[in-house]
């Protein structure tokens, strides 16, 4: 099914057609919701969030964009509503998750030092610390980049911004 296929099912009601949507997009929409919110199960309901408002929603989708930017449209807004209704929270809790994520990952690709398992540890550590520190723009951007690969025009699609705005904010977190 081509794009323009899987929108006209969707908009019919075709459950066929959204299971197609999720199994194909799903591992990606999870990942940019795990970039924001840094919380696998977080993550995971966002996600799934991400895809009822799309159900819900597809009768008013214009196709003015590709129907995965739209999606990461969503996805990033919703991560973005979940981390300030959680402000309450402190984002340090989010990093006990990752931290265990990482150290179950570390212990899998297990090397034979383990003084590089624990360096690798605080690595992933201060890396997430420093993406989670950044102003909310700069993290989405950083977060659209390196962790789904998506390009700046993508990413400025999604943000509903210039690809100099996008070049920028990249620079600016990487700084």
């Amino acid at each position: 099914m081509n794009e323009a296929e899987i929108i006209q099912k969707l908009q019919q009601g075709n459950e066929q057609a959204f299971r197609h949507l999720v199994e194909n997009y799903q591992k990606r929409v999870v990942n940019t919701c795990y970039g924001l919110v840094q919380n696998t199960e977080d993550a995971e309901d966002i996600a799934q969030d991400v895809f009822v408002e799309v159900f819900r929603s597809i009768g008013s989708f214009r196709a003015d964009a590709k129907l995965s930017t739209w999606l990461y449209r969503i996805a990033v807004n919703r991560s973005l509503n979940h981390i300030r209704d959680n402000k309450k929270r402190k984002w340090f809790q989010s990093f006990e998750d990752a931290v265990k994520e990482k150290k179950a990952g570390l212990l899998h690709y297990a090397t034979e030092n383990p003084g590089t398992e624990l360096e690798n540890l605080q690595r992933a550590n201060i890396l997430h610390e420093a993406i989670s520190s950044l102003p909310e723009n700069q993290r989405t951007a950083f977060t659209l980049n390196k962790y789904e690969e998506l390009s700046y025009k993508e990413i400025a699609e999604i943000m509903d911004v210039s690809v100099a705005s996008v070049e920028s904010l990249i620079h600016r977190a990487k700084t």
